[in-house]
Parts: structure tokens; C-alpha cells; sequence
């Protein structure tokens, strides 16, 4: 299982999260999607690598604006 972080901006609501998790969780591969909204921090886990351009589209398709990868705390 690999871990991922993003961060995603212009979510405000728990509508927002599931909108993002419905989107990424389509993505070939995901396994699990979490989302915190008032840090914009999108976990997901994945039983492969995920190509940016993947979850840049899903995270647009969602309605928001995907603004990177970020690091991952343990």
C-alpha cells in the first residue's frame, strides 16, 4: 500500500469532501481517500504509484483546485 498527500484548495464543507473522495476514489488504484477540510490535506492510499496528472484531473473535475504534492507525517 502506498500513502500520497496533497493539498487541494477551495473546499469549505463536507459536500467538498465527499465531491473530492468520489473523484479520486475513481482513480485506478485508490484504495482510500481522506480528506480534512480546513487544511486543504488530501491522504490517499493507493495500491500503486498515481500518475499527477490523474489526481490533478480528479481534483478538477471535483470543482477544485489541486495545488500540489505534500509531505507526509507519521
Amino acid at each position: 500500500m502506498i500513502e500520497h498527500g496533497y493539498t487541494v484548495s477551495g473546499m469549505s464543507c463536507g459536500h467538498c469532501a465527499q465531491s473530492v473522495t468520489e473523484e479520486l476514489t475513481a482513480v485506478p488504484g485508490v484504495t482510500e481517500v481522506s480528506v480534512d477540510v480546513e487544511t486543504g490535506r488530501v491522504t490517499v492510499k493507493s495500491t500503486e504509484a498515481l500518475a499527477e496528472d490523474a489526481v490533478r484531473a480528479a481534483v478538477e473535475e471535483a470543482g477544485y483546485t489541486y495545488e500540489g504534492t505534500t509531505a507526509l507525517v507519521s
